[in-house]
């Protein structure tokens, strides 16, 4: 079922979305009786298929409800700050080059830097046009493939922050059905096999709740923001036409 989803999309949107649902797919696994339902497995595949669209696609838009926020915060888009002269994460000769090509794959002039100082709006609309543009002609990730790697890196980790609440929220419920279901036996005898079950899940439960509160972090998602902007500029440089270097030719001797 997987192979309907791009290496993108199952690694950066769907495999968040698992996480997220962690505690609730243990539950399910561990303590429903699988062999009292009598769903045809043809009815059970194309749900589980529906079921693994739908989770990515949701988490996709809470990375995307989210992601506003976290540009915001960090002054912009990484792959236009970077860009701007008053950044020191790539060395400004080589950002004027790239500045220079980009220019006429965009058909605007390069902004000055007096022009930058005075209209940083109108400069970085400027380095908003370039990296949309080198986003359109990097996306084969056999010829980019840390470019790529990057992408991935930060769409994983902006989706897995966008479930955050949404994740520790199914953990909750998780708890609560596990101790209602501890209570109600009012025994906590371990030999029984349903009680070791429920303690699984519950185990599982602390996990994910202490990887989901120290892990997934909005500090975690600028850094990978911040790497997969700087790769993005970077890679102009593999789109640049290959200057040839001619040696000078020496004048012949006459005779």
């Amino acid at each position: 079922m997987f192979k309907f989803l791009d290496a993108y999309s199952l690694r950066a949107r769907l495999f968040p979305a698992i996480l997220a649902a962690a505690p609730a797919l243990a539950a399910l696994a561990l303590l429903i009786s699988w062999e009292k339902i009598a769903l045809s497995n043809t009815i059970a595949g194309a749900g589980l298929l529906v079921l693994v669209f739908a989770l990515a696609d949701f988490a996709r838009k809470l990375g995307v409800y989210v992601e506003p926020k976290i540009y915001q915060e960090m002054g912009g888009k990484p792959s236009v700050t970077m860009f701007r002269r008053s950044d020191r994460t790539i060395e400004e000769p080589t950002k004027d080059r790239y500045r220079t090509f980009l220019a006429g794959k965009v058909s605007q002039p390069v902004p000055t830097a007096e022009r930058e100082a005075n209209d940083q709006a109108a400069t970085d609309a400027f380095y908003e046009a370039c990296g949309t543009w080198l986003r359109a002609h990097t996306r084969d990730a056999k010829k980019f493939p840390l470019l790529f790697i990057e992408n991935v890196g930060y769409g994983f980790r902006r989706n897995q922050f966008g479930l955050k609440w949404v994740a520790l929220a199914l953990n909750v419920i998780v708890v609560v059905i596990c101790a209602g279901l501890l209570w109600h036996r009012g025994t906590l005898d371990m030999d029984n096999d349903l009680t070791m079950r429920t303690a699984v899940v519950l185990i599982v439960a602390v996990i994910h709740a202490a990887y989901f509160g120290l892990v997934v972090t909005k500090n975690s998602v600028k850094a990978a923001a911040r790497k997969y902007g700087r790769e993005l500029i970077l890679s102009a440089e593999a789109l640049m036409p290959v200057q040839s270097v001619h040696k000078p030719r020496q004048a012949s001797k006459k005779p």
